[in-house]
This record gives C-alpha cells, structure tokens and sequence, in this order.
C-alpha cells in the first residue's frame, strides 16, 4: 500500500538526507520523494510516499518525529488531497508524425514546451495514472527523454496542514507534544 506523507522540516543541510536515511534504515521502500519550499521560510515540505502499510506508516511518523530538523509530519493517504506529478517527455517527431503527437498532448491537455526539428518536449502535469497514459501512447512515436517528479500532495480545506494537527515546533513558536504518538527503535 502507497502511503502519503506530507512532511515539514527545517530548511537546513542535510535535511533530506536524514529523513531518507531513517526510512531507509527502517527498511521501508520510498517510491516517491518530493522536495520544496514551503509558505513558510526556512521550511521545506517533503511529500514521501512509502510501500508500507497503516502500521508501517505510524512508526515512520513517529521515528521521524524524532529528528531534529522535523516539524510536522502528516499522513495524508486517506484524507481528501490534491496529488499531483509533473513530467517531461521529449518524444521523436517526424514531419509525418508531429501532428499526431500534438494532438495527443492536447488530448491530455499537456503542453509542448520546446520545439526541435526532429522532436518535441512535453510537459504534463496530473495525477501518476495521466502521466502513466500520456506516455505509453507515446511511447509508439519513439519517448527520448522522460523526467518525472516525484508526488505531490496537499490536504484539502482552509485549514493549512502545518497547524492541522499541530506542529511539534515550528520556527519562532514553542514546542508542543504530539499526543498519541509513541516511538520504539
């Protein structure tokens, strides 16, 4: 089972990487992990997504609870969310072929952002199983290139994940303890 979390931590060197060491150490499988910016400065979200099931999922978040550089993790497999891949596929187009291809994106409602003599670069941006179709129907015409992002995701509701169910410590604020959460190593 592919679980979804959503994950704050501090913007500092060598973030990333604890956070994917312990899931690594924790012999879980990580399918997807997404790195960016968050509304918050000095705040990165991480959108993981695990193989692993409800039990694996609550040791994860409590373990990662445990780094330093974590401030809110959330699991938002089940809650009602956004998810979202990006992809961009660099596929051959001959003079023959090339409407064909742009009709495909357009189908898809991708878009061509860079164009060659002999190929065309698409981006398309959608849920894994879009971006799964849009490139087997390409495959045909010859895929040169393929770059995919990992998954993103993001809760839906006015209420902003980080204060959802309640930051352990957020920059400038007090800690807080996440009841409910035990750990064991």
């Amino acid at each position: 089972m592919a679980v979804t979390l959503s994950v704050h931590v501090e913007d500092k060197p060598g973030s990333l990487d604890r956070v994917a060491s312990l899931i690594r150490r924790r012999a879980f499988n990580i399918i997807s992990l997404a790195v960016g910016r968050s509304e918050q400065p000095d705040v990165s979200r991480m959108t993981i997504v695990v193989d692993t099931d409800a039990d694996g999922a609550r040791r994860i978040e409590a373990n990662l609870y445990k780094l330093l550089n974590v401030l809110q993790v959330q699991n938002i497999t089940t809650s009602p969310s956004i998810v979202r891949d990006m992809a961009l596929v660099k596929v051959a187009a001959t003079e023959q072929t090339r409407s064909s291809v742009v009709q495909l994106a357009e189908v898809f409602r991708a878009r061509i952002v860079d164009v060659a003599p002999d190929s065309l670069v698409i981006e398309i941006t959608g849920t894994e199983d879009k971006v799964d179709g849009l490139v087997e129907v390409l495959r045909p015409y010859g895929v040169l290139e393929l770059v995919r992002t990992g998954r993103i995701a993001i809760a839906r509701g006015a209420r902003p994940a980080a204060r959802a169910e309640g930051p352990r410590q957020l920059p400038g604020q007090a800690p807080v303890e996440t009841p409910g959460i035990s750990c064991s190593v």
